[in-house]
Order: structure tokens, then C-alpha cells, then sequence
């Protein structure tokens, strides 16, 4: 199981632009332009994509293979950052230009306490019955516990409070019609620890990630246990953050940029949707990733990630409502300031819409 601890994905993508000053450049669409669409910008222009190798980095990964940023001279270079805290000030001081966070309590109060960022793309969602990120329960409970009522008494872990894992299992609990005080929240930040406790018969069920939930299936240690769209159909898990001055000062190169990513996220659509190019995708997927097995790309339930970038936001602002009630929030975060679909709703204007 220790292989599989290692494949864990956050959902945290950051990418920072060397771009000084903005260039002026030719954003009208033409046919002659290598990319057909937008004419390349006229110097090579870094940008650095910060990534731990989560699968909902695909569309910067694949973009990056299949030369979407070269179309419009764009060079990437991927680093790491070692958490969201020191993210997100990077982020709104423009060191860093695109980030990818999940909506959580701390997330909203950096932002209402003065973090400058702007929520502008999807970065991850469930696809409807196929969600990658969905609870299990042990393999030996299957006969005790066959609907979410049935979690009455059982003990459940959960990886974090006051985001959205804590979302997802407040909406089952309303789901089943059970509360707080009918289950035992297990509070539990390891993913890999959540199999091996449901293993040991420490806890019942799980909300789980792909892809320890392929794993532990395949091992015979849990099943998946309904789906996490059965009570939570829209749940925004992460999205692509991004720096004012990424969308304001640099945007001949933030519009090049969102238009690769969503090429890339296409590509991934097509793979996983349609069985167009999977195994070039695949392949994608296990030199960026650490799951480097190509037939459990073939099993697992992949992440959503919207080919037109599209959110849902309602969601991110049910979100909130639900940390607010539960004393989590400081200050007031304004989402009319904070989401700037903009440069998202441009590039997919320029490229087409994907159906």
C-alpha cells in the first residue's frame, strides 16, 4: 500500500510569469497564426507552473506536451510551492500568476482579510456518478450498511473541517437525514491512513480519493459507497486562482495562457470522455503524475475538469454559507470582486466552444 500513499494529489497548482512589462501584441483571431487562432506573443515568455503533481494539473500538463504553449511562444517551467499559505500572498502580489486552491474557511478569510486573488477557472470537479472523490466503506460492512442512512453509530473519516470535504459530508448528512450527532466524524488529513484504518476495522467509512479508491477496491479492503453526485451533484472542489496583475497588466499573456490550458483540458475530455488519444494522454498523465501505472489510468475515475472552463458557482457560494454557520468565517469575502471569469470566458470566445 506504501506505493499508493505516494500518488495522493492536492489540489494546489501554481504558475508564475516572468513577463515584466505587458506587451502589446495582435489579439485578433486569424487562420494564419500557427495556433489558428491567436498570433504568438513576439518574445519567448516564461511562465513558471508550480505543480505537485496532481491529476487535475492535466490541462497544464498536456499543453504543455502537445506544444500549445509554444504555439504562442510561451515557455513553461514547472516548481513547487510548499503550501497554501505561503501561496496565496505570492499569488496576490504577483510573484506567482495562476494558482489552483480548494474553497475552504482559511481560503476565504485570506481573501477577506486582503489577499488579492480572483477565482477565474474550474480546476476540479465530480463527473455525475463517477466521482473521483467519493466515500467508502469497509469491504466486511457491506451487509450492515447498504443506504447513508445506515451510517447511524458508524464512524466516518474526513481529511479536513471547514472546506470542502467537511462540504461534501455535511451534504450527506442532510442527504440521509442524519446530523453531527449521529455519526462519529473521524478527522483524519492522510488519505493512505484512511485505508489502512478501515483495513484495521478503526473506522467504517470514508471520503476517498482516487486513486487509493481504484487500490482499495482492487485489494478487497473497501467499496465504493454510492456516489458523492447522489447528494452533492455540483460540488466545486477546486478551482484555478489567479493574480490581478496576471489579469489585468499581462493580459496578451494570460489569454495565450488560458487558451492552451483549456486545449490541453479538451484533450483530456476527449481521452477520458470519448477514447480519442487516451493513450497519449495517459502517457501524459504518468510522466507528470506519480501514478505511473497506465492500466489504472484505465480504471480509475478521473477528475472533472470543464473543457470551457466553466464553474460552479453557486456551489462555491453554498460553500461559504456552510463555514459561516459553522463559525469558520472571519471578516466578509466578497464574491463579486473575487471571480473574474473573464480571461476564462475570452479564451474559450477565441477557440470555440466545446460541445
Amino acid at each position: 500500500m506504501k506505493k499508493w500513499i505516494g500518488l495522493l494529489g492536492t489540489f494546489l497548482l501554481l504558475a508564475g510569469c516572468a513577463t515584466e512589462k505587458p506587451v502589446t501584441v495582435n489579439n485578433e483571431v486569424s487562420p494564419s497564426n500557427p495556433s489558428g487562432d491567436l498570433a504568438p506573443l513576439p518574445e519567448k515568455t516564461k511562465v513558471i507552473i508550480a505543480e505537485d503533481g496532481s491529476a487535475s494539473g492535466a490541462g497544464f500538463y498536456i499543453a504543455n506536451e502537445k506544444g500549445y504553449f509554444d504555439d504562442y511562444n510561451i515557455e513553461v517551467e514547472f516548481a513547487t510551492f510548499a503550501n497554501s499559505d505561503d501561496m496565496l500572498p505570492a499569488l496576490a502580489s504577483g510573484e506567482v500568476d495562476i494558482a489552483g486552491g480548494i474553497s475552504s474557511a482559511s481560503f476565504f478569510n485570506a481573501v477577506a482579510q486582503g489577499i488579492d486573488v480572483k477565482i477565474i477557472a474550474d480546476k476540479g470537479h465530480n463527473e455525475k456518478g463517477k466521482s473521483y472523490f467519493t466515500f467508502v466503506i469497509g469491504s466486511d460492512k457491506q451487509d450492515k450498511i447498504k443506504e447513508y442512512k445506515d451510517l447511524k453509530g458508524k464512524k466516518v473519516a474526513v481529511s479536513t473541517e471547514h472546506a470542502v470535504d467537511d462540504y461534501i459530508f455535511q451534504n450527506m448528512l442532510d442527504y440521509a437525514g442524519l446530523t453531527e450527532k449521529d455519526v462519529e466524524f473521524v478527522l483524519m488529513p492522510d488519505f493512505g491512513n484512511m485505508m489502512a484504518a478501515i483495513e484495521n476495522g478503526s473506522i467504517d467509512a470514508a471520503l476517498q480519493i482516487e486513486p487509493l479508491i481504484t487500490q482499495g477496491t482492487a485489494e478487497g479492503i473497501h467499496v465504493r459507497f454510492g456516489d458523492a453526485t447522489d447528494f452533492a451533484p455540483e460540488a466545486q472542489i477546486a478551482m484555478v486562482l489567479g493574480s490581478p496583475k496576471f489579469m489585468t497588466d499581462e493580459q496578451n499573456v494570460s489569454l495565450r495562457f488560458m487558451a492552451a490550458y483549456l486545449k490541453g483540458v479538451r484533450d483530456y475530455n476527449d481521452a477520458f470522455k470519448k477514447g480519442k488519444g487516451k493513450k497519449e494522454i495517459i502517457d501524459i498523465m504518468t510522466k507528470y503524475t506519480a501514478l505511473k501505472d497506465p492500466a489504472v489510468w484505465d480504471e480509475v475515475f478521473v477528475t472533472g475538469l470543464d473543457p470551457n472552463g466553466k464553474m460552479f458557482i453557486d456551489d462555491i457560494r453554498n460553500q461559504y454559507k456552510l463555514y459561516e454557520k459553522q463559525g469558520a468565517i472571519r471578516g466578509t469575502f466578497d464574491f463579486d470582486k473575487a471571480i473574474d471569469t473573464s480571461v476564462t470566458e475570452k479564451a474559450v470566445e477565441i477557440i470555440g466552444e466545446y460541445k
